[in-house]
């Protein structure tokens, strides 16, 4: 069924339509998206996932968010907002991004470098938001770019902590480990409100029975596409390194080389996409 209003926009996981001057439909679609680009294959029902998991937390954390109901399995209506450039992002554990960051020195957390280990407290690690790739930004930074105002900056971070809390409680109940989370937030009548969605886009969850410091975990999120879309990547790294080499080896030789036969060649990967294909693709 065509989704009711103007179609405004597209995301990488939802379209976007004007209801009226005051209300917008999230229509959630079943497209899958793996370090900031959308992948050409689709999961079904995962549209409607994504939309009933963030009803039941707009409609149970007790916090002030732009939901005001949801049509039919996939779509949900919203209030308008002005959205704040920053994605706030909370983690649990050393995973990710966040455990590749800190092998490499570039944050400091009292917690010893285990893959998977829990944090002796939640760690907000905020990112940019970026049509084309997020990333990091330190809380000055989000004030002197004048993402958010000191006090508003103040607001978030301890409404991210406290979201973070609470589902981590209720995950726990259920028999699983909430590991990190993405909100989004925007401003309404002089107000900060939740936004954008809450489900296995934003979050990883792991069974708690499973975890184990020290290895990747088993999980219920999308942890295991972005997984398959890095070894994708390596992949097709490989393959085109090794054409590269072949073609080196048959190329006569450039004038004033030494060895006739070889071309050097500087490596230049790219995806399907147009973006360079790294050999190690950092995650969320």
């Amino acid at each position: 069924m065509k989704p009711r209003g103007t179609f405004i926009r597209s995301g990488k996981v939802k379209d976007i339509y004007e209801l009226d001057a005051d209300h917008l439909l999230f229509y959630f679609t079943d497209r899958v998206s793996a370090f900031d680009v959308i992948l050409p294959s689709t999961i079904p029902r995962k549209g409607e996932v994504l939309c009933k998991l963030s009803a039941y937390w707009f409609e149970t954390l007790g916090v002030p968010n732009h939901m005001v109901g949801v049509e039919g399995t996939n779509a949900m209506v919203v209030r308008k907002m002005t959205m704040i450039p920053v994605e706030c992002v909370v983690r649990g554990y050393l995973y990710g991004s966040l455990f590749e960051r800190y092998s490499k020195g570039e944050v400091s957390i009292p917690v010893e470098k285990v893959l998977a280990a829990k944090l002796p407290e939640p760690y907000f690690d905020p990112t940019t938001k970026s049509e084309v790739k997020d990333e990091p930004i330190t809380e000055e930074g989000i004030v002197s770019e004048g993402r958010m105002t000191a006090p508003e900056l103040k607001e978030v971070k301890g409404s991210t902590i406290s979201i973070y809390n609470k589902m981590s409680q209720r995950a726990a109940q259920a028999g699983f480990i909430l590991a990190d989370l993405k909100l989004e937030f925007g401003r309404r009548d002089g107000k900060v409100v939740l936004g954008d969605s809450i489900g296995p886009d934003e979050f990883r969850m792991w069974p708690a029975d499973k975890y184990a410091p020290g290895k990747s975990q088993d999980s219920y999120d999308k942890q295991p596409v972005r997984l398959a879309d890095k070894r994708r990547l390596q992949g097709e790294a490989g393959k085109s390194a090794e054409g590269r080499r072949a073609d080196s080896a048959t190329a006569p030789a450039p004038a004033g080389t030494d060895r006739p036969g070889k071309q050097q060649v500087r490596p230049h990967l790219r995806d399907v996409h147009g973006q360079e294909a790294l050999a190690a693709v950092p995650g969320r």
